[in-house]
């Protein structure tokens, strides 16, 4: 259980360094911004399919289990993006700012993308911990931690711009932060409580990074002009995460 804590702590702990590190990095140009963002997600494309995906169809001879368990990772995400409410109240401005702000908007859009994965992110984590041999597998909480600093840099800078104070940015990082917490612990809970369910969680976690890598990540850092830069920095992310 200490190891599992001390995976919670320090994925939260990279988000808030992030954070950080982004008061003080306030306008990273977009080539930056996209290249950061394309070596995160080579890190996740590589933490969901080595990390998780893989082993969920090693300890089970029932494939269709863990392919009904990745859909379901992916689903699930969706289903929380369509049912996320408005956002207006998290950042302490007027409603009608929203309304009138397509740019306000966009960028809480983004950051709740990021705070939507951060709870199967954190469950994939928890899952990859429990093992029938009592040994822990380190390699997806190294490479979430990782991915989570420039991911702390990358929201503070937008939510500024937009007129949100840098106590309600610094507070929105830290929560975000904490739900990482949250899904390391429901996700260790969940994979010790069966061993024969544990494949399905492996599945469940592995698709929903594949889908806010797919869905968010990837069309994000193509949307600058610098695709070509995010594209080598996602393959240097995935063979960083394979070599980890």
């Amino acid at each position: 259980m200490t190891e599992v804590l001390i995976s919670a702590i320090g994925l939260c702990g990279a988000t808030i360094i992030g954070a950080i590190l982004g008061f003080f990095i306030k306008e990273l140009p977009h080539k930056w911004n996209d290249t950061v963002l394309g070596y995160c997600a080579g890190i996740m494309l590589a933490a969901s399919t080595i990390g998780l995906i893989v082993p969920a169809f090693q300890q089970t001879d029932q494939w269709w289990l863990v392919t009904v368990g990745v859909m379901a990772g992916a689903l699930f995400l969706n289903v929380l993006d369509l049912i996320t409410p408005h956002l207006h109240t998290i950042t302490g401005l007027d409603p009608e700012e929203h309304k009138n702000n397509a740019t306000l908007n966009h960028v809480l859009l983004f950051v709740m993308a990021i705070a939507l994965h951060k709870l199967p992110e954190g469950m994939a984590a928890g899952v990859s911990m429990c093992s029938s041999d009592g040994t822990t597998d380190w390699g997806v909480s190294v490479g979430i931690a990782i991915q989570n600093i420039p991911e702390g840099m990358v929201i503070i800078a937008p939510l500024l711009v937009a007129g949100v104070s840098a106590a309600r940015t610094f507070g929105i990082s830290i929560a975000i932060g904490l739900l990482e917490i949250i899904g390391v612990l429901i996700g260790f809970a969940l994979g010790t409580a069966s061993e024969a369910f544990l494949p399905v969680m492996l599945g469940f976690a592995g698709g929903a990074m594949l889908y806010v890598t797919s869905d968010e990540m990837i069309p994000e850092t193509h949307t600058h002009g610098y695709q070509k830069q995010a594209t080598y920095a996602l393959l240097l992310g995935f063979m960083t995460m394979l070599l980890l």
